[in-house]
């Protein structure tokens, strides 16, 4: 029983998914149907958390947008996430940046890496 589960959902998952981790600066290129029309609409924000795996895997970006926190969650092998850019990668010590949420101006940004 367990093993065609497991079969389903190796056919759901994307050949390649981008390389990207919590802390980093994304642009998240997403699908938005419209009608019958469909188009490609930009989120561009700090990863936050990564969380489950398989093709259950999530990852929520939150942005600033006039002065209001916004926060999106995507699936990761979603056919409506077009593709993910990484802008600059970030340098954090945790996992889940939750603390991010009670931060306002510079203090809610997160550091560069530089190699």
């Amino acid at each position: 029983m367990i093993d065609y589960i497991k079969e389903i959902e190796a056919e759901q998952l994307k050949a390649s998914v981008d390389a990207f981790s919590v802390g980093d600066t994304v642009r998240v290129y997403g699908k938005i149907k419209e009608g019958n029309r469909e188009r490609i609409q930009v989120f561009e924000g700090v990863v936050l958390k990564r969380q489950n795996g398989g093709n259950r895997e999530t990852f929520t970006v939150r942005k600033i947008s006039n002065g209001i926190g916004v926060e999106k969650t995507w699936p990761v092998h979603s056919p409506n996430v077009e593709k993910v850019e990484v802008v600059r990668k970030g340098k954090v010590r945790r996992a889940k940046l939750n603390y991010l949420r009670n931060r306002v101006g510079k203090k809610a940004k997160v550091r560069e890496l530089v190699k």
